[in-house]
């Protein structure tokens, strides 16, 4: 109960332009949404920046008055996944990179071959998330890899509890299906 408490505190004086509050709001969340946007995303620099937009949103919206209304958090993810589908509109859905511009795969002790396995199984998951709809891969996102319960998931995504559960089974079917055509 004190930390919910602290946290209606917190976002009061954050209303009120307190720059201590919202710095710990920023260090409380921007490491949730920061991964939320990579999952997404799927590129560190880009996600880094993505997630700046965010909190940069966020002070426009608190200057504007038109801050978060119930859930803080879900009010965060709703501008994070707003800000991923503008950059999809501004880049379109087709990317392609340089052989030089990809990621070096860290060196680990241990057998290099399940380093690359363990690396692929990551990049075949994030494009298979990427063939599912907008909605299913928001919800196989912030469910699994944010691990938000499904009612946290209802306040973020504006749709019933029944609807979020409808929506995670079709996409873990999908999913599925797709992860075993390849």
């Amino acid at each position: 109960m004190a930390a919910v408490n602290d946290e209606a505190v917190l976002l009061e004086r954050a209303k009120a332009y307190d720059s201590a509050a919202l710095g710990l709001l920023y260090d409380r969340y921007s490491g949730r949404i920061y991964n939320y946007i990579y999952h997404r995303i799927g590129e560190s620099h880009l996600a880094e920046d993505l997630t700046g937009q965010v909190f940069l949103r966020m002070l426009e919206a608190i200057q504007n008055q038109r801050a978060w209304q119930t859930s803080f958090s879900g009010w965060l993810y709703r501008i994070a996944h707003n800000i991923i589908i503008d950059h999809y509109r501004r880049r379109g859905r087709a990317q392609q990179t340089s052989l030089e511009d990809t990621p070096d795969l860290p060196a680990h002790e241990g057998d290099p071959m399940e380093t690359v396995a363990e690396h692929l199984s990551q990049e075949q998951l994030r494009a298979a998330i990427k063939r599912l709809t907008a909605e299913q891969a928001q919800v196989i996102v912030l469910r699994f890899l944010e691990g938000l319960n499904i009612a946290e998931v209802s306040k973020v995504m504006r749709k019933s509890e029944g609807a979020i559960k409808a929506l995670q089974y079709r996409a873990v079917t999908s999913l599925r299906e797709i992860l075993e055509e390849e």
